[in-house]
């Protein structure tokens, strides 16, 4: 029998976004598509038990392209889709974080979300739609979950914010905001922009949370008329008695610790020291065996909590941060460019025990990387990549490939950076930026953006403005709360917020931020950017004391790129047949060239001759003949009447017997013979394009329009400027001759 479909909507800006459950994935806990226009993505959310002996919440987000929603199949040797690319996990991270902090504390229940687009338009964005299905199957679904929430794009062209742009509209946007809250509050923002004022993100913030309401209320409408009943979930809290007895035992020893202001490592330690101080007094070594104790994972959970409480405490009632800092003080910086010889650039960047090498390499147009998803994006010439290995936080793990943290802290990083990257007009080249951390207590991702700055300076891109980035936290209780500048790792995993804030001195490029409460008001937001603007000042202020502006020059080992335009019927004679001619000129001249379809060519060397001599290759090819300019050429083959010389590739003409020299000739051989090389001038080229060729005009130092002058009267009198039959075609043609016609003044007729 078939199900009841049902199917909510609602009006969002200017859009309708529809809501329908019912049709597709009964067995699923709950199960929607969500649809905007003819983008359509399908979510659904399933609660399984609880696995024994973990101590975190098991959620997991996955969001997988499917390449039929497009209308295409995929490039792969499998015609398949593979492991999911950098969009995709992008796409699961932005739907990951506002859900994950509603979910109960100690919850240990499975949990997993699985969403794929059934429809790609080409014109709606897929990751916003993806965030209000995700919410929606949890609202209607069996699983105890505190949604909904909303989530909405926020464009501004000329001065006007716009909610849900197409694609073709963010080509006009200089803002990209991604927001998603619940009723009260914002919990996750996600934005590139183009040097925006803080006032007007702020402004942008609070516009994005009124404008996802409407989202809000079609979620609660539908959990009202069809949401299953909410399940029980195993929840795992800590002992309260235990909480207490460890926090009295070691909270006082923690404040001397804390005070001591110790490096990362020495700080954990001491801690690690104290813990097992701790165990071993509540668990002596004689009584292990028996029950009723508590278990060493209940006293290391009872051992960090009341490690949050000393540090939360000292941050709210006296400012003082776990290194001794004021809530708005910077780590020391200090910064170097030029660590490579060998890389186009590179700048080494270090805030406190955070430290990220950044090494650029810039390539031709052709390097762009190619993009195969459902966006209607083909390829991105800028790149930035972020790695992340287990020394740099002193730990020991197996290298498994890039993870999706590193995929998102490089895409924040390029998304921070993009806005000053100069066009492909000005400065065309694609640019790799690989970001190596080498040591992190906190806000590498920031620091990764202030490296990557120092290297496109260092390598001699011209940059429209410096880059730098800070990370902002926040510890929150009740109405009290505290606004950390530049966090480091134990502030971000005790603290409540996560905030990053990148820009120019005149403004904002991007944002990401995570919290683990309900939401941020707008003026704590508000405050935080104006907070974060004065670090992000301060940070820039140190890194160009380094390097001021953009070098004035590439580096020595930076390709130089040569642009020159050819006619676009000449772009076959470059490539050839199978790219056979551009292969062998590249190999031969030590050059790298790409060809745009409006003939734009861009030559790319290490030194200078090789470009000159490719570009003098590439000119020979294309090069249309003009009267009165002068060759240098092969005899190809020789008559009784002339010789044909090869003034071009493929393109010849001929030079009449009575053009040969300034004195009469008797026999073309007295002058050329096939092989030898002439220097003529161009004299005449007829209707169908045959090339008249003159010696003579170049031995006795003729003008463009003498030499115009001379071939015409010859050809109007019947004397020796009689036209020839050259003609633009690879010679090896009909070498049979003719015969000399004196009396039509050294015309020819071939057979």
């Amino acid at each position: 029998m078939k199900p009841e479909v049902k199917r909510f909507s609602t009006t969002v800006g200017r859009h309708t976004i529809s809501i329908e459950t019912g049709r597709l994935a009964s067995l699923a806990g709950g199960a929607v598509t969500v649809q905007l226009n003819d983008s359509i993505i399908f979510a659904a959310a399933t609660m399984g038990g609880a696995r024994e002996g973990i101590d975190f919440f098991p959620l997991s987000v996955e969001y997988e392209e499917r390449l039929y929603a497009g209308g295409r199949i995929p490039g792969s040797f499998y015609r398949r889709e593979g492991r999911p690319g950098s969009e995709a996990i992008l796409t699961a991270r932005l739907t990951d974080r506002p859900i994950r902090p509603l979910f109960a504390e100690g919850m240990r229940n499975e949990v997993q979300i699985i969403m794929y687009a059934l429809s790609a338009d080409n014109e709606n964005p897929i990751d916003i739609l993806a965030i209000n299905a995700a919410s929606a199957a949890l609202m209607i679904s069996d699983i105890p979950w505190g949604g909904p929430i909303g989530a909405v794009r926020i464009g501004r062209i000329d001065g006007n914010f716009i909610i849900n742009p197409t694609y073709q509209e963010m080509d006009a946007s200089t803002l990209d905001l991604r927001i998603a809250g619940t009723r009260d509050a914002i919990l996750m923002v996600e934005c590139g922009a183009q040097e925006i004022p803080e006032d007007v993100m702020a402004e942008a913030l609070a516009f994005g949370h009124q404008a996802l309401q409407p989202l809000i209320d079609l979620q609660e409408q539908m959990a009202r008329e069809i949401g299953k009943p909410k399940r029980e979930a195993t929840i795992i809290l800590p002992n309260d008695e235990l909480q207490k007895i460890v926090f009295d035992k070691v909270s006082g020893k923690m404040e001397a610790l804390f005070d001591q202001t110790l490096p990362k490592a020495e700080l954990y330690a001491a801690l690690e020291e104290m813990l097992a101080e701790l165990t071993a007094e509540l668990i002596p070594a004689e009584t292990q065996d028996k029950t009723g104790l508590p278990t060493v994972e209940d006293i290391r959970n009872a051992f960090m909590e009341a490690e949050k409480r000393v540090v939360r405490r000292r941050i709210l009632e006296y400012g003082k941060r776990p290194d001794g800092r004021t809530p708005t003080q910077i780590r020391p910086i200090w910064c170097e460019v030029g660590l490579s010889p060998r890389a186009h650039g590179s700048g080494l960047f270090t805030r406190g025990e955070t430290q990220v090498l950044t090494l650029a390499t810039l390539g031709t147009l052709g390097e762009a990387q190619e993009l195969d998803g459902l966006a209607p994006i083909e390829s991105k010439r800028y790149m930035h990549h972020y790695n992340f290995p287990p020394f740099c936080t002193g730990e020991v793990k197996p290298l498994r490939g890039q993870s999706r943290r590193e995929v998102g802290h490089g895409a924040l990083a390029e998304r921070a950076l993009e806005p000053v990257i100069p066009s492909e007009e000005t400065f065309p080249y694609t640019l790799r930026l690989v970001s190596e951390v080498m040591s992190s207590n906190g806000s590498s991702s920031m620091a990764s953006v202030c490296g990557s700055t120092l290297a496109l300076m260092d390598t001699g891109v011209p940059i429209k403005a410096p880059v730098a980035g800070v990370a902002m936290g926040l510890v929150m209780e009740g109405d009290r709360y505290q606004i950390l500048t530049d966090i480091q790792g134990i502030e971000d995993h005790l603290g409540d917020m996560d905030f990053k804030v990148a820009g120019t001195a005149e403004g904002i490029t991007a944002l990401q931020m995570d919290i683990k409460i309900g939401g941020l008001s707008a003026e704590i937001m508000k405050q935080a950017l104006e907070q974060a603007r004065q670090a992000r000042l301060q940070i820039l202020g140190e890194m160009l004391a380094v390097i001021p502006k953009p070098r004035p020059e590439l580096k020595p080992h930076a390709p130089r790129i040569t642009t020159i335009k050819i006619p676009v019927d000449k772009i076959g004679a470059i490539i050839g047949p199978g790219g056979k001619n551009i292969r062998a000129l590249q190999e031969e001249t030590d050059t790298k060239i790409d060809i745009q379809d409006d003939g734009t060519v861009y030559i790319a060397a290490t030194n200078g001759d090789s470009a000159r001599m490719a570009v003098e290759r590439i000119e020979a090819v294309t090069e249309t003949p003009q009267i009165g300019r002068i060759y240098t050429g092969k005899v190809v083959r020789v008559t009784d009447f002339g010789a044909f010389v090869e003034i071009l590739p493929g393109t010849d003409g001929m030079v009449h017997i009575s053009q040969l020299d300034s004195e009469r000739i008797n026999r073309v051989e007295d002058v050329a013979n096939v092989g030898d090389e002439l220097t003529v001038m161009v004299t005449g080229i007829d209707a169908q394009g045959k090339i008249r060729l003159s010696r003579q005009a170049v031995l006795e130092g003729w003008s463009a329009e003498e030499a115009q002058e001379r071939d015409q009267k010859g050809r109007s009198s019947g004397g020796g400027g009689r036209p020839s039959t050259g003609d633009r075609r690879p010679h090896g043609g009909d070498r049979r001759g003719g015969r000399d016609d004196r009396r039509s003044g050294g015309g020819y007729n071939r057979r």
